[in-house]
């Protein structure tokens, strides 16, 4: 039996795909124990009976410092890294460390932006390994911009000197000992790099509860079905994006039924409407084997959802990752991107009539859901843990 602390922030995406991973660990008799600042959220998904350390650290819709919704590139960049990621690692790192201490774990299980469980892994000398929920850094996103490349550099180095070891030199975000990356070349690209530690394992897609009241019965077998989701950290924004998608997509009731994720209730839609079934969340994962198309914020655990049952995408990217997600959905040829802030509904309609018409967009997913089934997913990273775990005895 091994032991491990997967080490995670409190947002959904970033747990989801660590709980499959964590419960094939457990089913194999291993011991498991998480880090998060929201003990909540991990229970709400791992279940119950998880057992979580709770720590220090800003959790989305609590408070805080607030993202002005216009920002965009680097300067949205610098504000997710100054105004989140670095103040979440330096509020997590005394909890990570006290939980390491009283769990003692063989290995510890960091996500790529819970700098903490990197750094203080490597300074109390335990094998650690990166949890990639997001491949956008490792598609050459900060090719041909060095001063950014330079900048996170620097950040990093600075955090390390605060609440890690002075003399270490591992990149927090990217383990030397096993880097697990929830993705496939097929989906990142050409520029995907290549090592003996880096495992690309595909999506890790944990059974997750459908819930209760969503009206299955009134999906029309006879019209194509299209999914609209901006994920669960973008009610803030979406809302003209939503009504634009509304009008598109009733323009073409006749031949489409939709299902809208309207968590801030932005839209008008009765109850009983037999074209438009909005509500304020949805059984995403459930939902996507009955779809035909997903729009989308190119969040990176919704495209994998969608390109996991071979489903093309309509991607709006909004902030962080998700421009880069969006390339890699139109470089595969998977789908169409649109301009999340400047989208009417007539272009919108129009790129959904290409991704629902298009053979070449549904052959597109259809390769990579192939080759997201063929990396393994969460018993894939299960298996490196392990061997990561039997290495460091």
């Amino acid at each position: 039996m091994s032991v491990y602390l997967f080490v995670v922030p409190p947002l959904t995406g970033h747990v989801n795909p660590a709980v499959g991973v964590a419960a094939r660990l457990a089913g194999r008799g291993h011991r498991v124990a998480w880090v998060c600042p929201d003990p909540a959220l991990v229970r709400r998904l791992a279940g119950p009976g998880a057992e979580v350390f709770g720590c220090a650290g800003p959790v989305p819709g609590a408070g805080g410092v607030v993202r002005p919704a216009d920002l965009r590139g680097a300067e949205a960049l610098k504000f997710l890294w100054e105004g989140y990621l670095l103040p979440l690692a330096e509020a997590m790192a005394p909890g990570v460390r006290a939980a390491a201490e009283a769990f003692r774990p063989d290995v510890v299980v960091a996500d790529q932006q819970a700098f903490a469980g990197a750094l203080v892994a490597e300074r109390l000398r335990l094998p650690w390994a990166t949890s990639a929920t997001t491949s956008a850094e490792f598609s050459g996103a900060y090719d041909g911009l060095p001063k950014v490349a330079e900048w996170l550099r620097l950040r990093l180095t600075e955090l390390r000197s605060r609440v890690g070891d002075p003399s270490g030199t591992a990149d927090p975000r990217s383990s030397p000992h096993l880097l697990l990356i929830f993705s496939t070349p097929e989906l990142v690209g050409p520029q995907a790099p290549l090592a003996p530690h880096i495992h690309y394992v595909g999506p890790s897609l944990a059974g997750r509860p459908a819930g209760p009241g969503f009206p299955w019965e009134r999906l029309d077998r006879g019209r194509a079905k299209v999914l609209v989701t901006l994920g669960t950290a973008n009610a803030d924004a979406g809302d003209r994006f939503l009504a634009e998608c509304l009008t598109a997509l009733r323009e073409r009731a006749d031949r489409v039924q939709a299902v809208i994720a309207d968590p801030g209730g932005a839209l008008t839609v009765p109850a009983d409407d037999k074209d438009v079934l909005a509500l304020p969340s949805v059984p995403q994962l459930a939902l996507m084997e009955r779809m035909d198309a997903v729009v989308c914020h190119a969040g990176h655990n919704t495209v994998c959802e969608a390109l996991w049952h071979g489903v093309p995408l309509l991607v709006a990217p909004i902030r962080d990752d998700q421009p880069v997600v969006a390339g890699q959905v139109v470089d595969a040829g998977a789908g169409v991107r649109l301009r999340f802030g400047r989208v009417r509904a007539e272009r919108l309609g129009a790129a959904l009539d290409t991704v629902l018409t298009d053979p070449a967009h549904r052959a597109a997913a259809a390769r990579i859901r192939t080759a997201f089934r063929a990396a393994g997913g969460a018993r894939a990273a299960a298996a490196r843990l392990e061997r990561l775990a039997a290495e460091a005895r």
